[in-house]
């Protein structure tokens, strides 16, 4: 079965989720988020916005496709509360520099946990979500969909996690950025003998005069030298791949558990075995 996130925080926030809702929907949901049901989806206010397309279903009387309105959100960490987390946080390096460097530490957790709080949602009182179809049940198939998606994307960017607690991403660097162990980092990172860029008539190498040795030429034309008496052997055809490497692993439409770039070797051998003749 295909992950819809390969990251822990992602992993947490799905386990969530699957501890509050029903089997049956979950499955729906993740159908849901694999088949381009999703149409639109974005984070705004603190709350993640999506439009799903629901089914047609002549039984119950729908013959045209609904579109619907699906909101996520989880409860905002108080102010006061963030003022002690980021006190906490700052006096740790570990914290600081990945978090200044836009990674997540892998014991975040531990600040939060700390001060009886948490980052990740544990249960159902973390949540407020909401869908405009007419499920009884809260979350839906189109919720649990949409928290699919989202499990994703907080792979792409854990700052977002911070930002539906309450705090975005510039209010959490800049508040870090002023404590002594930001202060310290964020000099080293500065650059402190910058280079002077000098103008340039052309940014080409100019070709330089050599003289030519007619001696050589001539036998050359002539055929008065020997040509080598075997050649050095060939050392065998690389595919360095530098397009499809840069991706990574798990670039954004790739969706399958293994990795993009195995599956690409394998690919890349396989046409080199067929085609050796020709290289």
């Amino acid at each position: 079965m295909t992950q819809f996130s390969r990251t822990w925080w992602g992993v947490r926030f799905i386990d969530a989720l699957e501890q509050i809702t029903d089997p049956g929907r979950l499955g729906r949901g993740r159908s849901y988020a694999r088949n381009g049901k999703i149409i639109e989806f974005h984070l705004s206010k603190g709350k993640i916005n999506a439009k799903v397309r629901g089914s047609i279903n002549p039984y119950f009387g729908v013959y045209k496709e609904p579109l619907y309105q699906t909101t996520i959100g989880i409860t905002p960490i108080p102010k006061n509360h963030w003022s002690k987390l980021i006190k906490s946080i700052s006096s740790k390096a570990a914290y600081v520099s990945k978090l200044l460097m836009n990674e997540m530490p892998e014991n975040i957790e531990d600040a939060f946990s700390d001060l009886s709080l948490s980052l990740l949602p544990r249960n159902r009182k973390d949540f407020k979500t909401s869908c405009s179809c007419p499920d009884w049940d809260n979350p839906c198939k189109h919720i649990a969909g949409v928290y699919y998606l989202a499990a994703r994307e907080f792979d792409r960017d854990p700052f977002l996690i911070f930002q539906l607690r309450g705090l975005s991403k510039e209010e959490l660097q800049s508040e870090l950025a002023k404590s002594p162990l930001g202060q310290i980092l964020l000099s080293q990172l500065k650059t402190e003998d910058e280079i002077d860029l000098a103008p340039s008539a052309s940014y080409y190498t100019k070709p330089a005069e050599e003289p030519v040795d007619e001696t050589s030429l001539r036998a050359f034309w002539t055929g008065a030298g020997k040509l080598p008496q075997s050649a050095e052997a060939r050392a065998p055809s690389t595919i360095p791949a530098v397009l499809i490497k840069k991706g990574g692993d798990y670039p954004s439409f790739w969706d399958k558990d293994v990795s993009f770039v195995t599956v690409m070797e394998r690919f890349y051998e396989i046409v080199r075995r067929k085609n050796r003749k020709n290289w």
